[in-house]
């Protein structure tokens, strides 16, 4: 039954008591989980006549005076950019918003299919596919580079080090994130654009070193030849740069969205998320099991 407008304030009222008790008073501390931190946020703050953001006025410092990358940077770290870092935030944004039909694209364009008036539910779809094999590695390339910076920066060889490292992941059964592609072979342009201008710039340092000698140990450990990807070097330059490791996924998932924002425009007018479904029904064949 539908509360009545008269309940209503009472109901609201007591929900609100509820909660107040499980933040500041003694009832409700058992439901309380995880860490308490403190209630601020250093992001934004707005009233009737502004809007501040990381102590910067909206309208005033910012709208006209920054570009989104920029803005992204500020939001992200708290600090504006440097020149290097807003050049290859955008730099690297665009070298990993689009790759064609990959699975991110196809799952948000069948969805947009299925509803066609929920733009938002298909770019969360195609979002929620950024994991550990496509898209998300950039964050787990970044964990190695720090985890392979911290064990091999005292030892005497350090490439003899780097090689053990490499071989212990290995024998581990595990793989180095940042290797490998289907398409790409030998080499990933956007790794080559990025490393040529990157030293162009002269912001390579120890984490962009650290990606090429793992390149070269992973060759020898695995005995083939396998591509440095886009991730690896995405990650290996936001490092050179100071980038938070917080921000490294942040970043393709930023990008993905242009990307998926600009199929589902294509899809609107163009619609093929039921030709692909159709195409997937026809290319895998039934087989029963028995148990």
């Amino acid at each position: 039954m539908i509360a009545s407008a008269s309940n209503y304030p009472q109901r609201r009222r007591l929900t609100t008591t509820r909660l107040s008790d499980n933040i500041d008073g003694d009832q409700g501390r058992g439901c309380m989980i995880g860490k308490r931190g403190s209630a601020t946020t250093s992001i934004s703050t707005a009233d009737a006549a502004s809007i501040t953001v990381r102590g910067k006025d909206l309208t005033r410092d910012l709208m006209g005076h920054v570009s989104f990358s920029s803005y992204f940077f500020l939001l992200s770290t708290g600090q504006a950019p440097t020149k290097e870092q807003e050049f290859f935030l955008d730099l690297l944004l665009v070298a990993i918003a689009e790759h064609g039909l990959v699975p991110t694209n196809q799952v948000a364009r069948m969805t947009l299919a299925a509803e066609p008036g929920c733009l938002q539910a298909a770019v969360a779809a195609g979002i929620l596919g950024c994991g550990s094999v496509i898209l998300g590695t950039a964050e787990a390339c970044g964990q190695y580079l720090q985890q392979a910076r911290s064990t091999t920066e005292s030892a005497a060889d350090k490439d003899a080090a780097l090689k053990a490292h490499v071989r212990g992941i290995r024998d581990a059964g595990l793989k180095i994130p940042g290797f490998g592609h289907p398409v790409h072979k030998p080499v990933d342009p956007r790794t080559e654009r990025i490393l040529e201008l990157a030293e162009q710039h002269g912001v390579a340092g120890p984490y962009v070193d650290l990606a090429r000698r793992t390149h070269s140990a992973v060759h020898e450990v695995w005995g083939k030849p396998l591509t440095m990807n886009v991730s690896m070097m995405i990650a290996a330059v936001l490092l050179d740069l100071d980038f938070p490791a917080a921000i490294l996924k942040g970043v393709p998932i930023l990008a993905r969205t242009a990307s998926l924002l600009a199929h589902l425009a294509e899809e609107k007018e163009t619609p093929i998320g039921f030709l692909m479904a159709h195409h997937a029904e026809e290319a895998i064949s039934y087989e029963e099991k028995l148990a």
